[in-house]
């Protein structure tokens, strides 16, 4: 008296072809870098009998056939179809899952344009009879030159001297120069001239120029023009740092307001069914008789009733009889957040294939969002899995009995900032503050 309903997406493929063309995962490697190809199936991986590698539909010839792996510096022939063919057997018969990467080789990107740093042209102030520094900084390939340019109609000037260029390679792998053009002792002669600083690459060339003026030619900011721009300045940093601290303490609220005056909605085209599958301690023992009710009451009560979401509560939802595994994946693949009530007792047996399933879409598929509610104090996490440390902190509420009861509190506000955005039409019916859970 069981019956299921299935929505099979079949793709046909080419007969002459050994994948489905719409089924590939692109993947660009510059020639010269490292290129990686492993075949593994995390989901069926002990069930795989053998695996093989081809390119373009052609076996390659590799030593494991458990888990056949290419490793090597990329080059323009590596280029092609590589699909990855396990073999498993399921009730006497021999079933294939591909998996195919598109690998594309192309040029090494490392070569930048050079580009020198600073305003293109440059007043320098200075007095006469001084001396004076003018650095040129630029960001360049390792063969790119930089160079000074001035006029010399009468001859080499000897008070202008072309300081010994410095190279630091950056921690992306280029390098920035810098080279100086020292004038000791200015003159008349070396005032209003352009000294041009030029960095030439095979791609082209970037020039600034540097103008010496006299300090005395310079217009001097009177001084009430200066004063009352600096308090203008700090006025505006006061307000902009302001405005930035309400923001980030407000950030949920904010959030929540432009979903609600933007009537966005993330759930009319992805093709899930419930918007959270929620996963407790199913053991309803005295101990834990709040932490039950909280998850198969009062989150529906709040999500459901009053905020109109949807969703999935496996002891509620689920009809007795199926396979318990598969039901569980399946529901976790419908659904686009996973809500894990948190407590001392969660990692049961009964909840430890819902986690791991959870944390395989969120960390692996990218398909749901993990969102953790520390239930009761939790001082020690070392009970859950490593890939757990992986989620973002800030994906971690509190519930607080006596701060979180009104559906306006901090608690329920989180959750939805949490939550996809949906329109949703809040209860009439519900009362804003929700009844105290009974201490056992």
């Amino acid at each position: 008296n069981y019956t299921q309903k299935w929505k099979l997406n079949v793709i046909r493929r080419n007969k002459h072809s050994c994948f489905t063309e719409r089924q590939v995962t692109s993947k660009i490697v510059e020639v010269k870098k490292f290129l990686q190809i492993t075949c593994e199936n995390s989901y069926y991986q002990t069930l795989v009998n053998g695996t093989s590698l081809y390119k373009n539909c052609k076996k390659l010839p590799l030593e494991n056939n458990k888990n056949p792996t290419i490793k090597k510096n990329a080059e323009f022939e590596d280029q092609g179809y590589y699909s990855c063919v396990h073999f498993l057997h399921h009730n006497g018969k021999l079933f294939n899952i591909t998996k195919t990467f598109n690998i594309t080789i192309v040029e090494d990107r490392s070569n930048i344009v050079p580009v020198l740093l600073g305003p293109k042209l440059n007043h320098v102030a200075v007095e006469l009879g001084k001396n004076v520094r003018l650095n040129c900084s630029a960001l360049l390939n390792e063969e790119d030159v930089i160079y000074w340019m001035f006029g010399e109609e009468n001859g080499s000037d000897p008070n202008i001297h072309e300081e010994k260029e410095i190279r630091i390679m950056t921690p992306e792998g280029k390098w920035h120069a810098s080279k100086v053009l020292r004038i000791e002792n200015i003159g008349e002669s070396n005032l209003n001239v352009l000294y041009n600083c030029t960095v030439a690459s095979t791609g082209g060339t970037d020039t600034k120029s540097f103008i010496l003026v006299r300090k005395a030619d310079m217009a001097d900011i009177p001084g009430h023009v200066f004063t009352r721009g600096m308090i203008i300045a700090v006025l505006i940093l006061v307000a902009v740092v302001c405005l930035v601290t309400v923001c980030v303490i407000y950030r949920v609220d904010l959030v929540l307001f432009y979903r609600h005056l933007m009537r966005r909605d993330e759930t009319l085209t992805d093709g899930k069914t419930y918007d959270a599958f929620v996963s407790y301690l199913k053991e309803c023992r005295p101990e834990n008789g709040e932490e039950h009710t909280f998850a198969v009451e009062i989150l529906p009560r709040v999500l459901e009733k009053h905020f109109g979401y949807k969703l999935c509560i496996f002891e509620r939802d689920v009809v007795p009889g199926g396979a318990v595994a598969d039901e569980i994946h399946s529901l976790i693949e419908k659904s686009r957040r996973l809500i894990i009530v948190l407590s001392k007792s969660y990692m049961s047996n009964e909840v430890r294939y819902e986690l791991e399933s959870g944390l395989h879409e969120a960390l692996v598929e990218r398909k749901i969002k993990i969102i953790l509610i520390e239930f009761t104090p939790v001082t020690d996490f070392t009970f859950l899995p490593q890939s757990l440390k992986l989620l973002k902190s800030h994906r971690v509420l509190k519930w607080k009995a006596d701060k979180s009861l009104s559906y306006n509190s901090r608690f329920w506000k989180n959750l939805l900032y949490l939550m996809p955005a949906k329109t949703v039409k809040p209860g009439r019916d519900e009362s804003e503050v929700l009844p105290v859970l009974s201490e056992s």
